[in-house]
């Protein structure tokens, strides 16, 4: 037994950062691997040791996990107050392993994109056979046949998942991602400054803002549309929170921006860019999924 896990070599941020991406909160996602651990101890000394691969016996319990609670996902939105944003992530704790090593740039892309809001909300227009394939195949680099055991398919199928997948992602225009750092940068001085001008030049003249409060604290519980609105929101959050502080931050996605009052974060902000125009904000305000920013302060 090593740190407490069942398997020597288990890595077990590693299962979480898998169900982190399948379901798009940390704490969903550690419920799902725990759920994996009872499991592991429910079965009897006889059936433990004759798994031949607990490390992928535990992945494969956990990915099974997340697909049904993908399944009650739409019932379990459906109850939550104003928009629901996926978590933000601050670190690297839950990297995709020997993903992250592959020399083909848009395979790295995928794999740093896979953890930001912007393509977690993508996926949650998925069906949840075609998420969990798309995280195996795609992000952690799972076999179409070690994927098939999952969702219970054949590997042809679970290609077909992966193809189908992808082109949900690809139909988006543009591609989510993080904004990139000089944009942020120019944004966040836009924004501390007060000049709603400067700020809608940075943004393209439908550009989007979404933002999640949980009915836990103050959001916008309409998605606001067009840059003068989107602009004159920004710079009135900041007006009205004179402690609040506008930051540049580099995150597990790329970089952010996180609203900073007291010593604490009250909310990170992810940028999506086309051809350097913002196309989209979103800000996660819950403070339930804020918990690991605060923790890394």
């Amino acid at each position: 037994m090593t740190n407490g896990t069942p398997v020597a070599g288990l890595d077990r941020d590693r299962l979480v950062g898998l169900a982190y991406r399948m379901l798009g909160t940390v704490a969903d996602a550690e419920d799902a691997v725990q759920e994996a651990f009872v499991r592991w101890y429910r079965l009897d000394e006889g059936s433990r040791a004759a798994i031949g691969n607990p490390i992928g016996w535990f992945a494969k319990t956990t990915s099974r996990i997340c697909l049904d609670v993908l399944k009650s996902a739409p019932r379990r939105h459906g109850q939550y107050v104003g928009p629901w944003l996926p978590e933000p992530v601050p670190d690297a704790r839950f990297r995709a392993g020997s993903a992250l090593d592959a020399q083909d740039p848009a395979e790295r892309a995928i794999v740093s994109e896979s953890v930001s809001m912007a393509l977690l909300a993508v996926m949650e227009v998925m069906t949840p056979a075609e998420r969990v394939a798309f995280v195996l195949r795609d992000v952690f680099d799972y076999s179409a046949a070690d994927i098939a055991e999952v969702l219970d398919r054949s590997p042809g199928a679970v290609r077909q998942l992966a193809t189908s997948a992808r082109a949900r992602i690809a139909d988006r225009d543009p591609v989510p991602g993080p904004g990139n750092a000089r944009l942020s940068a120019a944004f966040q001085r836009a924004a501390t400054s007060g000049d709603v001008a400067a700020l809608v030049q940075l943004l393209h003249p439908e550009v989007t803002l979404r933002s999640d409060g949980g009915g836990v604290v103050r959001a916008a519980l309409n998605t606001i549309s067009g840059a003068a609105k989107v602009a004159r929101f920004i710079v009135g959050v900041l007006e009205r929170q004179p402690s609040t502080t506008l930051v540049v931050r580099q995150a597990e996605a790329g970089t952010v921006l996180t609203f900073n009052r007291d010593g604490l974060v009250s909310g990170v902000l992810e940028l999506v860019d086309d051809a350097d125009e913002v196309t989209e904000v979103l800000i996660q305000w819950n403070p339930h999924k804020l918990r690991l920013w605060n923790e890394a302060i």
